[in-house]
């Protein structure tokens, strides 16, 4: 056992039974008993700062007279319980919700990680802060981003091919109309499909903690089998609520799919939290089944918004900007991790894994198996299309568009 392994055990049978200012001269005693570096030595292994050995050092080099005075009882310095100063983040309400409005949207970097990193330096980020009223510094600001766990990155080159010009004018716009159905307390939802998955005892990537010498076996090859087949999970998030539905489909991801999927969170889930909504928003990509060029999309929007009587908006985003969708980072993650290292061995497994995903931030999951199928192909011909009450915004009416019901419908 090395000096350092020797003070922090040390440490632990002492430290629940001294006071602080009793631990803080103990501190400094087995540094000055090591010489020099005694004090880094230390410090790393008892857990405590360098300036709190410093001050049990000083306290030593006063003369007995006095060291004996402050270590009276009567006069010894024990913090009570919550004592010290209280964090920035505690006495200031709006600080953290403020720097993350302000970070969030030029937040860059891959979403699916529980990383984020922006590209505002915290100097200009403290700059903005104290415009708006807060007193804060930028060394504060860096260890409020480590709270919310943003990191320091370097540049990384990525592909994404050619970029709309007005996509950050796109992700504006959506921050904007997501914050105002959120000031009205009307629900939003990310809605996507995640990557199908392979049902059987195949491989899933990650690791898992198994009795040593004892792996998970699987196939050594991953052609689908014939009677289980893939299952497509599509999940819609509820921003807000910070709860997701997915609806695990065995048949073709079609828009009726889609659909299907959030007509089911709406009548398990959202009614029962927004019984006096008007309006749905939906953040959604631009591809797959809910993309904004599919037809069979906005006819089943139709649908589904003359059977709730709710006004449907859809705000998608620009092409190549799926990983900046809430649901990827927000709640596929969390999905993907919780089943990493397990073979799905059927349906049933799947949507047992997806509905026991929890999170510190309070997630909650709810999933159930949808074993109906959806043609692949439908053709929504002109004029079923012009049956649909749509209202285009001005900007890129094909991205932003609403979806009222028809006033002959009742609401169900």
């Amino acid at each position: 056992m090395d000096i350092a392994q020797t003070i922090e055990a040390k440490y632990r049978a002492l430290s629940g039974r001294l006071d602080e200012a009793t631990l803080r001269l103990w501190v400094a005693t087995e540094a000055r008993s090591l010489g020099r570096g005694g004090v880094s030595v230390v410090a790393a292994a008892a857990g405590v700062s360098r300036t709190t050995v410093y001050a049990g050092l000083a306290e030593l080099d006063q003369n007995s007279a006095r060291a004996q005075k402050a270590l009276a009882p009567e006069k010894r310095r024990v913090r009570a319980h919550g004592g010290g100063r209280k964090t920035l983040a505690s006495a200031d309400a709006t600080l953290l919700a403020d720097l993350d409005a302000l970070v969030e949207p030029t937040t860059r970097g891959d979403p699916q990680s529980a990383l984020r990193w922006t590209c505002k330096s915290t100097t200009r980020l403290a700059q903005e802060l104290n415009e708006q009223g807060h007193q804060v510094s930028q060394r504060t600001v860096c260890d409020l981003l480590a709270q919310m766990h943003y990191s320091l990155q370097s540049v990384r080159k990525t592909r994404e091919g050619a970029q709309n010009p007005d996509r950050d004018a796109q992700f504006h716009h959506i921050a904007r109309m997501v914050a105002q159905y959120q000031s009205q307390r009307q629900p939003v939802i990310s809605v996507d499909t995640k990557k199908k998955e392979l049902i059987g005892d195949f491989k899933n990537a990650g690791r898992e903690w198994q009795p040593a010498g004892q792996p998970e076996e699987a196939r050594t090859h991953d052609f689908i089998d014939k009677e289980l087949g893939k299952v497509a999970p599509y999940g819609v998030y509820d921003v807000t609520a910070n709860v997701g539905w997915v609806s695990v489909g065995i048949d073709h991801d079609t828009a009726e799919f889609a659909v299907q999927s959030i007509r089911r969170w709406w009548l398990e889930m959202g009614h029962p939290l927004y019984a006096r909504a008007r309006r749905l928003l939906i953040t959604a990509d631009c591809g797959g089944s809910n993309g904004y060029r599919v037809r069979l999309w906005r006819l089943q929007l139709q649908q589904l918004a003359d059977e709730l009587g709710l006004a449907v908006q859809v705000c998608h985003f620009p092409p190549g900007t799926s990983k900046w969708n809430k649901i990827e980072h927000r709640m596929f993650c969390h999905i993907t991790n919780n089943w990493r290292g397990r073979p799905l061995l059927s349906r049933q497994v799947v949507v047992n894994l997806i509905g026991s995903v929890t999170t510190q931030s309070g997630l909650r999951i709810r999933a159930e198996l949808d074993e109906n199928t959806y043609d692949a192909g439908i053709k929504v011909t002109d004029e079923e299309l012009a049956g649909v009450n749509i209202e285009r915004d001005e900007f890129h009416g094909e991205w932003n568009y609403r979806i009222k019901p028809h006033r002959n419908r009742r609401k169900t």
